[in-house]
């Protein structure tokens, strides 16, 4: 009985170990504004105000369509002071954005999930994110 639950014990921690050693990738986001329909993943489908257009490094041919991530702003890339306001998001990725590789962008956020972790005078935030 005894090793059962130290076996128990030990399983437990080892998963927990697991899914703290996913780690967030580090990239930048910027934000766009409503409409956001249509789309390039869902056409005129509603999928609601926490969404994101995916740039080039999380498109992957269309296969992103449907993937949520949880994004956290982790500074600024301009002059604006505090641009985070702490906590994070999840979005879904409804739409392509064509513009973000040329400007060193993962994804566009939707006005809401931008505003949601950082102030949107900011414009542009490094962010963190774990699909």
């Amino acid at each position: 009985m005894a090793s059962t639950k130290s076996l128990v014990v030990v399983v437990a921690m080892v998963m927990v170990a697991l899914v703290s050693s996913v780690a967030a990738v580090p990239g930048i986001a910027t934000f766009y504004t409503p409409p956001y329909n249509p789309s390039s993943c869902f056409g005129n489908e509603d999928r609601g105000v926490l969404i994101a257009a995916a740039g080039d490094s999380i498109w992957d041919n269309r296969a992103a369509c449907g993937r949520s991530y949880r994004v956290s702003c982790t500074g600024g890339t301009n002059a604006v002071p505090n641009p985070c306001r702490g906590g994070s998001v999840t979005i879904t990725i409804v739409d392509y954005c064509p513009g973000c590789a040329s400007r060193g962008v993962t994804m566009d956020l939707s006005q809401e999930a931008f505003a949601t972790i950082a102030n949107p005078d900011a414009g542009r935030i490094q962010i963190d994110y774990t699909q």
